[in-house]
């Protein structure tokens, strides 16, 4: 799964959640394609090696193989998203770290903390949302449908649990 809880150890917070999105090339596995892919592109230059044919194909080669290589280490720069969910017992707070972008924050009571599932109707199938302190945010839009159900039933417990651990929150 591409989040992982932790308990604070040191009694600040509760519970700490962070996602991240899957990662399904490597490092080592980017060089191995860029390799393989520029080896495989190269081989029908081997008909044109020698001939003015081969000047006028080797920009374009070279070319794609860069492009490859760019859009590739830009979707590893988007992989660097994280989300961070903390709940301590009077708040909740979630900061999304996005590359190019600042961080953004949303914080709330979680005993007023809605989490919702929408199987249906969001940007993603089963589309995960806090709702509290008058907002609405996402979490986990980059999890797989299957991982956002699960991360719903755990989050829920984990609110729950909290709560019956909490103190009395009725009003004064």
């Amino acid at each position: 799964m591409p989040y992982q809880w932790s308990q604070s150890e040191d009694g600040t917070a509760r519970w700490h959640l962070r996602l991240w999105p899957h990662r399904s090339l490597p490092p080592k596995g980017f060089v191995t394609f860029i390799s393989i892919t520029a080896g495989l592109m190269l081989v029908p230059l081997l008909a044109v090696l020698g001939s003015a044919v081969l000047w006028g194909l080797l920009p374009f080669v070279v070319g794609t193989i860069w492009l490859i290589w760019h859009f590739l280490q830009r979707s590893y720069k988007d992989g660097e998203l994280r989300e961070n969910l903390t709940l301590w017992p009077d708040q909740m707070e979630l900061v999304r770290s996005t590359p190019r972008k600042p961080d953004q924050s949303w914080q709330a009571n979680p005993y007023w903390v809605r989490v919702d599932i929408h199987p249906k109707g969001g940007p993603v199938p089963h589309y995960l949302t806090l709702s509290g302190s008058g907002r609405e945010v996402e979490l986990g839009a980059f999890l797989s449908p299957e991982e956002r159900k699960t991360l719903f039933t755990e989050l829920t417990d984990r609110l729950r649990q909290m709560d019956i651990n909490a103190p009395d929150h009725t009003p004064h």
